[in-house]
């Protein structure tokens, strides 16, 4: 028996938080979320469906590790998204590097300025 229902949220390691912060809201589109109350340390909660990111400006303890070309062989965190076609075109028009799914899927992995592995998975078929 799992006692698991749902994921909550999701907690990502940022050095710089303005420049996380102009990624996630200026790339990515996401709007930081209201909701949440401050918390001892900085951070940003971005609200995504029922489940949220929180941003957490930490250091990494992984600095100068050599992390895979391809994100999907990395640790990341996936999102659904609508217009795939259209993300891939404003991912491209802001010069955002990615790879697509080696598994034929239509999805695709980026990295955020902290190299923080995003899969952005299709919706829309």
């Amino acid at each position: 028996m799992s006692y698991i229902v749902s994921l909550h949220h999701a907690s990502v390691l940022v050095s710089d938080l303005p420049r996380a912060r102009a990624f996630y809201e200026g790339v990515l589109g996401l709007t930081p979320s209201p909701k949440r109350p401050p918390l001892a340390y900085d951070g940003a909660w971005y609200e995504i469906g029922e489940q949220q990111v929180h941003l957490i400006a930490l250091p990494s303890p992984e600095a100068g590790l050599v992390r895979p070309a391809h994100g999907g062989r990395d640790r990341h965190t996936a999102l659904l998204v609508r217009d795939f076609d259209g993300l891939r075109a404003h991912l491209d028009a802001l010069g955002v590097k990615y790879t697509v799914s080696v598994s034929g899927r239509r999805a695709l992995f980026c990295r955020d300025p902290d190299d923080n592995a995003l899969e952005m998975i299709a919706i829309d078929g």
